[in-house]
């Protein structure tokens, strides 16, 4: 098939499929007489493995790493190892997120808290005085 009805099929745009064949995700389509690339209709379930792996958030490189283990695949500990390491890395994503969170509704109310007063807080004042707090938290937790 043409690189059009890939695109169809998959929902992909062609220059998507095409980085994908050069950055060695999809293997190198055939070309016809005419110079068009053809594709094998396995490209179609590579292509949609490829935006299932992007969606749960894998990278390039770690799905490359996949199709790299050749035909058979990943054996069923490494692909539970993948997935546990990914939940890891979701695990302290959403921790950082968490963290900020607090720090920008704390920031929030603080802003609010001083307009009210009809303060003007000075930006850097402000930051040093968040950061001392915050070593102060990170050290009281550290002696826990």
């Amino acid at each position: 098939m043409k690189i059009g009805e890939l695109a169809e099929k998959t929902g992909m745009a062609s220059s998507a499929i095409r980085y994908y064949e050069q950055s060695g995700l999809l293997p190198k389509a055939e070309r016809g007489a005419n110079g068009y690339r053809e594709y094998a209709d396995a490209a179609v379930e590579r292509l949609r493995r490829i935006q299932m792996a992007q969606g749960l958030g894998f990278s390039l490189d770690a799905i490359r790493s996949v199709f790299a283990a050749g035909n058979e695949g990943l054996s069923k500990d490494e692909l539970l190892h993948r997935l546990d390491g990914r939940l890891e890395e979701i695990d302290q994503l959403m921790g950082t997120l968490r963290e900020q969170q607090q720090h920008l509704q704390a920031l929030r109310v603080t802003l609010l808290e001083s307009w009210a007063e009809g303060e003007c807080l000075n930006a850097d004042a402000l930051a040093q005085d968040k950061l001392a707090k915050a070593t102060q938290r990170s050290k009281a937790s550290a002696q826990s």
